[in-house]
């Protein structure tokens, strides 16, 4: 899938220069090979082949945005449209 949009700085200088300088080091090959397999994915079906990831949908006010589990409270958070095949706001977060 397309990553259309990108709301953290360093995960986008990560994704367009792959450069990780502004990602925490301990995280940064974790979120290579996370963006990496959502950039190969086809279907959001996939997310599921990556149990440890947990991927789930968040509620409430963030109703149908991914998540996907980076360390203890950290996640890389989008959403997808399913029209056209994009990522949307790809974000990497502590929203515990």
């Amino acid at each position: 899938m397309l990553i259309r949009s990108v709301r953290h700085k360093g995960l986008k200088r990560l994704i367009l220069q792959d450069d990780p300088s502004g990602l925490p080091g301990q995280y940064a090959v974790k979120i290579r090979t996370i963006v990496s397999f959502l950039q190969d994915m086809e279907s959001e079906d996939e997310l599921a082949d990556v149990p440890h990831w947990k991927a789930h949908r968040l509620t409430g006010d963030r109703r149908g945005i991914w998540s996907l589990v980076v360390s203890k409270n950290w996640r890389l958070t989008f959403r997808i449209d399913k029209h056209e095949l994009e990522i949307l706001d790809l974000d990497f977060e502590d929203y515990h």
